[in-house]
């Protein structure tokens, strides 16, 4: 276990959340708003980690009917309140998505997996064979049918953050690297040691993306979180509105459940205002691998092109990769970690991180204030993958609806 600093220094702050990206600033943000004073820290700049990696992925589309989805539907609702005070250069479009299925048994898959997210409050409209090219008229022919999902939506994360982050009132020290948790002789928490000082409170937050799993070590707990490695490909500035909606295969929805380590591979298409079509998703789990994968680069334009044959003349510019933080249930990590008191995490979202920020954001602030919180916190337990764990008494059937 990591050495721990016992601090008997000062209290000013309320919280300090660690880690810059769209979740942690999403915290910051709805601390702030609730009247908490807060630090953020992180060692490298705003969104430069998961976030800065992300293709802006606002997904209800996705989600099977259950927790993540109930957090998916929170996080649009509360996407739209922010899309009003964002700047537009952090291009939030409520493009929606549209959800392929090549052939019958996709097309079978797909009505029984959007009948179910309805029942749990999703929109999802089926669209005819006849019908998917009035939505995208660049669409390849053949094609079995679809799922129109009206929710979905796009932004720009970086931006997103960054704003998010300025509206928030927060203390943001960036470059500045934790290095310890800090705690008192019975081990609650009561702040943090960083390279450029301490910082005291009664409450941490772990927002650190692939590296929460590091974070829980420095605080003398654990949580498995482990980076899922993807790539994306950008293309030359098309034409506007070449692809109009969110566009994705329906494999995406297996792929994003898997528990595979191998390469895995799901053509996700989407236009931006800028013109550049962004084509995702690869999943694998290799470490913090850097190296450049061209099968998985090669997967992406063959897939993106046989749903758009337009994209197969299209030069692609440039391509980026990230490292999704997955837990094994893919369920992310948030609220109070009852083996550390004061200690609160933010993490896990795997890369749904974007999209459930919000609502990540909102559920900590709650869980900082001891208010009853929007959702039932006990599916996203951070404790839930310790074989000691019990249910606390407070957590009662229904108690957070």
């Amino acid at each position: 276990m990591p050495t721990r600093h016992v601090s008997h220094g000062p209290t000013t702050l309320d919280a300090v959340i660690i880690g810059a990206g769209v979740v942690g600033a999403a915290c910051a943000y709805y601390a702030g708003r609730s009247g908490l004073a807060v630090a953020v820290v992180d060692r490298g700049p705003v969104a430069g980690g998961t976030t800065g990696a992300g293709e802006g992925n606002l997904l209800v589309s996705d989600k099977e009917a259950g927790p993540e989805l109930d957090l998916a539907l929170l996080s649009t609702r509360l996407w739209r309140e922010l899309a009003e005070t964002l700047p537009p250069e952090a291009e939030y479009e409520p493009k929606g998505g549209l959800v392929i299925a090549s052939d019958e048994t996709a097309l079978t898959s797909l009505r029984a997996f959007a009948r179910r997210q309805r029942a749990a409050g999703a929109e999802a409209h089926e669209i005819p064979a006849d019908g998917l090219r009035d939505l995208e008229p660049h669409l390849a022919p053949g094609l079995a049918g679809g799922f129109h999902y009206p929710q979905d939506a796009q932004l720009q994360p970086a931006r997103a953050a960054a704003q998010l982050l300025r509206a928030s009132g927060a203390d943001v020290r960036l470059g500045a690297e934790v290095t310890a948790v800090l705690t008192d002789p019975r081990g609650a928490v009561r702040g943090v040691r960083t390279t450029h000082g301490d910082l005291h409170a009664p409450a941490v937050v772990n927002a650190t993306g692939t590296w929460g799993g590091r974070l829980a070590e420095l605080a003398g707990t654990h949580l498995p979180v482990r980076p899922r490695r993807g790539f994306v490909l950008v293309t030359e500035p098309l034409p506007p509105r070449l692809v109009r909606h969110k566009v994705y295969a329906a494999d995406y929805v297996t792929d994003v459940a898997s528990d595979s380590a191998a390469l895995q591979s799901s053509a996700v298409v989407e236009g931006t205002p800028a013109g550049p079509v962004l084509i995702g998703a690869t999943r694998e789990r290799v470490g913090f691998d850097r190296t450049l994968s061209t099968e998985a680069l090669r997967r992406l334009a063959t897939q993106a092109s046989a749903l758009f044959p337009v994209l197969g003349g299209v030069r692609a510019i440039r391509a980026y990769h990230g490292f999704r933080p997955y837990l094994p249930d893919h369920l992310p990590a948030i609220g109070p970690d009852p083996r550390v008191p004061g200690l609160h995490h933010a993490c896990g979202h795997e890369g749904a991180g974007i999209g459930l920020a919000p609502a990540t954001g909102m559920l900590i602030a709650s869980a900082l204030r001891g208010d009853r919180p929007a959702l039932d916190l006990r599916p996203f337990r951070p404790d839930r993958f310790d074989p000691r764990a019990t249910p606390r008494p407070t957590d009662e059937p229904g108690a957070a609806r």
